[in-house]
């Protein structure tokens, strides 16, 4: 890929490892200078250096954790108040593979924090921006469980749910306005993603195991073809595709003035 173009910046959370340090390398590859953020500040620095030697990119490490405020609004202002910044990825997420009564209250709050309040804050500091230069991409890392809740921890499974619901309503607010939005909905991949919730990826079937490369290349290509939602693993759209329709189809009944008549007293 042409690195000589400039596509502006890309702002990746969760960017030291896995998922985030593959969309870096890709991006950079795409001509995008990067800003990096995660709480590695080493590894950071590690992949700042390899990529920027590789691409000749401008590559920054902000090492942030953004389930502490005054890092997550370190990130904000830096989304809200730099021009340059043309693309966001939402990737940074914690994960819960026990169940909701095993799970420890402060291990859920933390959970919520990264994947719900944290996401949705940076998307509003970086979304004005965009909508007012008329141009950007901001791209969520959602999961399969977001309509398989029944796979893994509901909370988490819930936090994927809303990240899904909120693509969703952005593409509706800001879609027509030059900004592309999009959701990514990986099934397992093969990441330190799976040993921080407890379930190291040895566990899982390899049939069922995606490395991250793989995942990135087709949520990338998923982007280039305009796709709201992107599944990397479903083989058919079309069964996508049906999903939506169904979904769809329910809106004009879903607010009525009066009960369904099965609710009707006998």
């Amino acid at each position: 890929m042409n690195t000589k173009t400039h596509k502006g910046t890309a702002l990746i959370t969760g960017a030291s490892s896995g998922i985030g340090a593959v969309y870096a390398d890709r991006l950079a590859r795409r001509g995008y200078d990067l800003i990096l953020v995660a709480r590695d500040l080493q590894r950071l620095d590690a992949l700042a250096t390899e990529l920027s030697a590789k691409t000749g990119r401008k590559v920054t490490a902000i090492k942030a954790d953004l389930t502490i405020t005054a890092d997550l609004r370190a990130i904000e202002e830096r989304l809200a108040s730099d021009s340059s910044i043309t693309m966001l990825v939402n990737n940074a997420g914690l994960g819960a593979t026990k169940s909701l009564i095993d799970s420890a209250p402060a291990d859920l709050d933390a959970l919520i924090t990264l994947n719900v309040l944290a996401l949705t804050r940076l998307t509003r500091a970086v979304a004005p921006g965009l909508v007012a230069r008329g141009n950007g991409i901001i791209v969520n890392i959602s999961s399969i469980v977001a309509v398989a809740p029944e796979l893994l921890n509901g909370t988490y499974g819930g936090t994927k749910a809303y990240v899904l619901a909120l693509t969703h309503s952005l593409h509706h607010e800001i879609g027509a306005k030059g900004v592309q939005v999009q959701a990514v909905l990986p099934g397992a991949i093969s990441t330190r993603f799976w040993d921080r919730a407890g379930l190291p990826i040895a566990n899982l079937p390899s049939a069922i195991v995606m490395t991250a490369d793989d995942l990135v290349d087709a949520a990338l290509a998923g982007l280039d073809l305009g796709e709201v939602v992107t599944i990397p693993s479903l083989p058919d759209i079309a069964d996508w595709n049906r999903h939506e329709t169904s979904r769809l189809a329910l809106g004009p009944n879903l607010s009525r003035n009066t009960p369904a008549a099965r609710y009707a007293a006998s």
